[in-house]
């Protein structure tokens, strides 16, 4: 059984800053690492695979170099290859060019059976690329999956849905994206993280090695454009109401009314 896991470095968010004449990210001195969920995912993939009674588990992240070391640190969890994908062509691309450039990388690896993507990424929150792989490989999806198991040559999912679980049955070969709430990563040990830098198998494509029309990657490719990003103001002063709860009540009415809000 093949399983693909794509994983994303990302800024990490508890120590963003935003410019405030240009609006953008100040990525410089800001540590990177690898998006919370797509540790789910690779878990999810493990597990699936010690299911199945055995396979390979490839991750595979595209970005600069440095992006090496969040693939490594997958190698470290029991993933058994890894892919990055990186040229100066892939740059700027938005969700959709970046949907695009990973399904012509599957495609290379050849017959998958199973994609677990992690929900969204830390850095964006659009929750966009898993579909968007999904239909490029014209392939069954099922997002914010909370439990995975293989039965008789198919996968069933159990997904969150808005307070309920709804449970569906996909052909393989298919798409998973995975909640947080699905499992507990599990942490690398000495001889996994040995084996992940000395044993296993790390590559570096390119654009013309996963055979790819450069007007479909990188900015060419990217419909969408961030034009500025920036911190919402701080919301005003609270107000605490006590005391009698007849007379707190007319108070807040009539703060009410003066704001125009009834």
């Amino acid at each position: 059984m093949l399983i693909i896991v794509p994983i994303k470095q990302v800024p990490d968010t508890n120590d963003v800053r935003i410019d405030p004449e240009t609006g953008t990210l100040i990525r410089e001195g800001v540590p990177s690492i690898v998006n919370p969920e797509d540790r789910h995912a690779v878990e999810m993939a493990l597990v699936l695979k010690d299911q199945a009674g055995g396979g390979k588990v490839v991750v595979v992240s595209m970005g600069p170099p440095q992006a090496e070391i969040a693939l490594r640190e997958m190698l470290a969890m029991g993933a058994d290859e890894a892919i990055l994908l990186s040229d100066r062509a892939f740059a700027g691309a938005d969700t959709l060019a970046t949907a695009c450039a990973l399904a012509h990388a599957v495609r290379q690896l050849g017959q998958y059976d199973l994609i677990i993507c992690g929900r969204q990424a830390i850095d964006g929150d659009t929750a966009q690329v898993g579909p968007q792989l999904a239909e490029f490989l014209q392939i069954p999806q099922a997002t914010y999956a909370q439990d995975l198991r293989l039965e008789g040559g198919k996968i069933r999912v159990e997904r969150a849905v808005e307070g309920e679980v709804q449970v569906l049955e996909l052909p393989l070969p298919a798409l998973v994206t995975c909640l947080k709430e699905a499992n507990k990563p599990r942490i690398p040990t000495l001889k996994g993280c040995i084996g992940a830098f000395r044993e296993k198998p790390f590559q570096v494509w390119n654009a013309s090695r996963i055979k790819v029309p450069l007007e479909q990657i990188g900015l060419k490719g990217s419909p969408t454009q961030v034009r500025r990003t920036f911190t919402p103001p701080p919301r005003g002063q609270g107000i605490v109401l006590t005391g009698d709860p007849q007379q707190a009540v007319q108070t807040l009415v009539q703060t009410l009314r003066e704001k125009g809000i009834m």
